[in-house]
């Protein structure tokens, strides 16, 4: 006979839903009514579990992740929620039911859905998923300067709402490396301060420096600051070779695919060089999610995907191939959705508060309905060149700034030296995996 969920264990920290129109209560309510379409009602950051008689709901923005482990006790099926992994293992451990874990039997919400556990027994049938965000596909004219426009007007609209919530003294920093996405963000943060009467000496552009010999992407971003008259807010954060660790940022993602490793090596060293000069500092802005939104990933590297994949798939990048193909990975999600762990880890870990404007609803709406085909023609050039024509045409149409588009390199996630990545992350993808299951398993 199957019994309900008997007990709910909810790790996530209440304090830490950043929703700004309604209380995390308010939030909850919604989900709990079990009309998935309201969930759009919520703006802001979010991973909520709520209960209506015998099920359990949950649901999270794409920013954030939010895992689940059911567990067997005398009383019945236990449920225990959770950011990370590691936080499930240590409570089973305490509760004497250590025995049943196994990192590989833990399970991601993913982004964008309501998820539904109902009555569970053995074995434990699957969640129900009902998606609550479903924006349009290939609806806008194949027209570059409008559909810049309303492109980067969304990133206005999601910026100043955000700065609004924020203590209106508390300095931003923006994780910068002077490629298209951080170099829209500061724009638009600078612009955002500036329209609300504010300094926009708050602002900080972070770009880390690896070692002496700097490299091509502290050189890049000096260069777009200078372009657009904002040296006065760029910093470099100086840290050693040796603080890029892989094997470190596989322990705090809690994942192994490689490109989600180089960038949470690189995210977690500038986070903590960030905190040793700024002890007090709490807001951190980034531009992750800005590839996916507007497919600027290279499809060579990854023998699954052809460019017509790309562009006639929605939101493949921010879900992967959705929660009913058999690609879906149960324990990870897929996409950004995975992938989101990459920049959040490293900003919790060292007691930040991340954001970034291109994981809201209202930015991804606006890429879907982009005829991403149409402007292509097929032509993996002409797709890779969209992403810097968009967005340099709207900053010039709603800010008047010539907007510095560079050559995009395989490491730019604000890293001074192309040659010292280059190197540090000539490791095969299997050793991440590894360590990965090592660290639990040990």
């Amino acid at each position: 006979m199957q019994r309900p969920i008997a007990r709910v264990i909810n790790l996530i920290d209440g304090s830490s839903q950043r929703l700004l129109n309604m209380s995390a209560d308010d939030a909850r309510a919604i989900l709990e009514e079990e009309n998935p379409e309201r969930l759009m009602e919520l703006h802001g950051s979010f991973a909520l579990v709520g209960r209506a008689e015998e099920r359990v709901l949950l649901a999270r923005s794409l920013d954030r992740p939010m895992r689940y482990f059911l567990a067997k006790e005398e009383s019945g099926p236990m449920l225990i929620v959770s950011e990370r992994i590691d936080q499930i293992q240590l409570v089973l451990e305490e509760l004497g039911y250590g025995e049943q874990f196994h990192p590989t039997y833990t399970r991601m919400v993913p982004a964008h859905y309501a998820m539904t556990l109902r009555l569970v027994g053995c074995p434990d049938p699957n969640p129900v998923y009902q998606r609550f965000f479903s924006p349009p596909h290939r609806t806008l004219p194949p027209d570059l300067d409008a559909i810049g426009e309303r492109y980067v007007s969304e990133l206005l609209r999601e910026v100043r709402a955000w700065v609004a919530a924020q203590p209106a003294d508390a300095p931003i920093g923006v994780c910068f490396s002077g490629g298209i996405d951080s170099g829209a963000v500061l724009l638009a943060l600078n612009q955002v301060l500036l329209d609300l009467g504010q300094a926009p000496t708050r602002l900080k552009a972070f770009t880390l420096s690896v070692g002496a010999e700097g490299g091509a992407d502290a050189v890049q971003a000096w260069r777009f600051l200078e372009l657009v008259g904002l040296t006065m807010l760029g910093e470099e954060i100086d840290v050693e070779v040796s603080e890029l660790d892989p094997f470190a940022a596989v322990d705090l993602i809690e994942d192994y695919k490689p490109l989600d490793v180089e960038c949470a090596t690189v995210a977690n060293a500038l986070c903590a060089g960030i905190r040793r000069r700024y002890p007090e500092w709490q807001l951190l802005v980034d531009g992750d999610g800005g590839d996916e939104n507007l497919k600027d990933y290279p499809i060579e590297e990854n023998d699954e995907l052809t460019i017509r994949s790309v562009v006639t798939n929605p939101m493949l990048y921010q879900e992967g191939w959705g929660v009913e193909s058999i690609k879906h990975s149960l324990t990870y999600s897929g996409g950004l959705s995975r992938g989101c762990v990459r920049t959040f880890a490293p900003a919790k870990a060292h007691g930040f508060e991340g954001f970034s404007p291109f994981t809201r609803p209202s930015l991804i709406a606006v890429a879907e309905a982009i005829p991403f085909d149409e402007l292509s023609q097929g032509s993996h050039e002409a797709l890779y060149s969209l992403k810097g024509e968009v967005v340099s045409r709207g900053i010039k149409k709603l800010l008047g700034v010539d907007f510095p588009v560079f050559e995009k390199r395989r490491f730019q996630h604000g890293v001074a030296s192309e040659r010292v990545t280059e190197s540090l992350f000539d490791v095969p993808p299997i050793q991440y995996r590894q360590h990965f299951l090592g660290r639990h398993l040990s």
